[in-house]
């Protein structure tokens, strides 16, 4: 399927070539216009909207947040518009493109499409803004967040060369979850802990990252390995340097193992706020929630 976008600007292609020629990205050139739009929108989102539109919204609560906390309010404000557009677009290639369902694992390993393409570099867009910015506030959003955003930018870039491209699209499906984890998150900063609203998204935030990134990723964490395994097996077909196998495969491995350990934390945390008697809800170090959503124990002065 074709890239439903508008076609890439001649000199964006010419400045972009350079570094996809260094890093062997041969479809960078191709997004390049997509990928820098998706940065600027969610740098002008984090900056200028989110702080904004969070003190007209919540003016009792949003102006009196601790310098650290407003900082994951705004990137948790920005990760919530991320989710919609990118799991909206993800959603509309995976029904349109009919292309996807007959590929043989040559397709999947080795395979190009421009609509994944337009998918993948939205998202990379997007990790790229998040990695700077875990770096940036490293002790507010921690280690663990810096290094989900380099996993998932380094998996989302070597699909550009192309590089089994095809599971890039499935593995953005991740992003499901992610709205019902940052309204779980707002809730509590708005003084929402424990009613029945927190209860019912707790319960549809299990539910859903346990199918999407437990359940549905490791199905396609299995299938990507299988094909990635045939790949280096196979003679006479074109060659996957090890390197390039094995830097895919731990970023995803590293992700899948982050998803699981936070998947027993986030039970944990969210039961946590339902135990009789309800007591009111302290921000902990050890809770998981906060810890996944960028907020470490400073989140709170």
């Amino acid at each position: 399927m074709r890239d439903p976008f508008f076609a890439p600007p001649g000199f964006l292609v010419r400045a972009s070539q350079p570094l996809a020629n260094a890093l062997a990205l041969q479809t960078l050139p191709l997004h390049a216009h997509e990928i820098l739009p998706a940065f600027c929108l969610y740098q002008f989102v984090y900056a200028i909207v989110a702080p904004r539109l969070s003190a007209r919204l919540f003016p009792r609560t949003y102006p009196y947040l601790s310098t650290s906390t407003k900082i994951n309010w705004d990137v948790h404000f920005v990760s919530m518009i991320q989710a919609c557009l990118i799991n909206t677009a993800a959603l509309w290639v995976l029904y349109v493109d009919t292309e996807r369902r007959g590929l043989d694992w040559t397709e999947r390993v080795w395979g190009y499409s421009g609509a994944s393409g337009m998918v993948q570099a939205f998202a990379a867009g997007y990790f790229l803004w998040d990695l700077i910015i875990s770096a940036k506030d490293i002790n507010v959003h921690g280690w663990g967040a810096l290094a989900h955003a380099a996993c998932a930018l380094v998996i989302t870039s070597l699909g550009f060369r192309p590089f089994v491209n095809f599971y890039g699209l499935n593995f953005i499906l991740y992003e499901l979850s992610t709205p019902f984890l940052n309204i779980h998150w707002f809730l509590d900063k708005v003084g929402m802990t424990g009613t029945r609203a927190q209860l019912i998204n707790g319960i549809a935030l299990i539910t859903v990252f346990g199918g999407c990134r437990l359940l549905w990723g490791t199905y396609q964490s299995v299938m990507m390995y299988q094909d990635v395994w045939q790949a280096l097996q196979a003679p006479g077909k074109l060659p996957v340097p090890p390197w390039l196998a094995v830097s895919f495969l731990a970023s995803n491995t590293m992700l899948s193992v982050l998803n699981f350990f936070w998947f027993g934390k986030m039970i944990q945390a969210v039961s946590a706020r339902f135990k009789k008697p309800l007591k009111p809800h302290v921000e902990k170090k050890d809770d998981l929630i906060d810890w996944y959503s960028k907020d470490e124990a400073k989140s709170e002065e």
